[in-house]
């Protein structure tokens, strides 16, 4: 990263800049964030994503691409939208944020295991390598994440500020755009389908700190 330009525009719900520059990060939704905070020459797949030249053939690649990091294919369907109809519908990120006395708690979970997690005083956990548990643990996160996908549909204004005190948010990264919804943190865990998807990510976050601390 050679600097911290994170636009005014954007949320900044911690005091550390370079944590509010992650956060934002992780919902995948702004190329220029990504290509104003990556170091030059751009390798692939960032040579792909910020060309001016950029095809649809191209961006298809990295989208199909197994090896490909769930975030960086969040970024490739965010460009293929503006120009394709997104018909093939894939769940690839969720971000469960809540609003604590503190400040912010995020967990954002990835389709390719990996994780981050931001706690509400700002300390953070960068989980980049899956193992039985966490693949275990993603997995059910992910196919609870799928039943609320499938009953509700994409985001088409630009991204909330992050949610306030006593609100949980579920974010979405779907192929064909970003799906949330929110509540108070009660009646997110009593809801039928938010309740599920809660607890999961609850058990997925709980392990991550874990094992941070026994290895600590």
């Amino acid at each position: 990263m050679e600097s911290l330009n994170i636009p005014d525009s954007l949320p900044q719900p911690y005091r550390d800049e370079s944590m509010n520059l992650i956060y934002n990060l992780l919902f995948c939704d702004n190329i220029e964030l990504y290509r104003n905070n990556t170091t030059t020459p751009y390798q692939y797949p960032w040579s792909t994503l910020f060309s001016e030249a950029m095809r649809v053939d191209d961006l298809l690649k990295i989208v199909e691409d197994n090896d490909t990091e769930s975030r960086i294919k969040i970024l490739a369907f965010s460009l293929l939208r503006e120009s394709e109809a997104i018909t093939d519908k894939k769940l690839l990120g969720i971000i469960v944020e809540v609003g604590l006395d503190q400040g912010l708690d995020i967990l954002a979970s990835f389709r390719d295991g990996r994780a981050r997690y931001i706690n509400q005083t700002g300390k953070m956990i960068i989980w980049e390598m899956g193992n039985e548990v966490t693949d275990a643990l993603t997995n059910q996160l992910f196919s609870d994440g799928v039943n609320i996908v499938n009953q509700i549909g994409p985001w088409d204004k630009p991204r909330r500020p992050h949610p306030a005190r006593g609100v949980v948010r579920l974010t979405f990264l779907v192929s064909d755009g970003l799906y949330f919804g929110e509540g108070p943190v009660t009646v997110m865990f009593n809801d039928a389908f938010a309740g599920p998807t809660l607890r999961s990510a609850t058990k997925l976050m709980q392990y991550l700190t874990e094992t941070v601390l026994k290895a600590s």
